[in-house]
């Protein structure tokens, strides 16, 4: 049974405090985005993980090989953290996999859009015939 990774990086992209939930599980990357309004603090972060984990939308699964956790000096982790953190924020892995899943949704939103579009049009069309066939009944 392999153990499931999650990682959780929360940065300031403007004018939201964004937090991304990367889960690394048998070889895959899912990644879920929640956005906190003000800078969120610890506890803040902690409740929303304990409260909220199961409502996240997770992005589809991505073939990522998972990081190692090897054990290291604490000294080193620290600077590991603070390099992260002078970073951009979020991995290029976790980038991708919330574009694919913007992808997806704009295409179910565009797909959902037009079968609208065209079902209003042949409601108009309906309508524009009745209204045909109305003024020629009196004859």
């Amino acid at each position: 049974m392999e153990t499931v990774l999650i990682t959780l990086t929360v940065y300031f992209d403007d004018p939201f405090w964004v937090g991304v939930l990367e889960r690394h599980a048998e070889g895959k990357l899912e990644v879920a985005r929640c956005v906190y309004g003000a800078e969120p603090k610890d506890y803040d972060v902690y409740r929303m993980l304990l409260n909220h984990y199961f409502d996240l939308n997770f992005s589809v699964t991505v073939e990522a090989e998972r990081p190692s956790l090897g054990i290291a000096n604490p000294k080193r982790r620290q600077r590991e953290a603070a390099h992260q953190i002078a970073g951009v924020g979020i991995g290029t892995k976790a980038q991708q996999a919330i574009k694919l899943e913007h992808e997806q949704n704009k295409l179910v939103r565009r797909a959902r859009s037009k079968q609208a579009k065209e079902a209003e049009d042949e409601r108009q069309y309906e309508l524009r015939q009745e209204k045909r066939k109305g003024k020629h009944k009196g004859r």
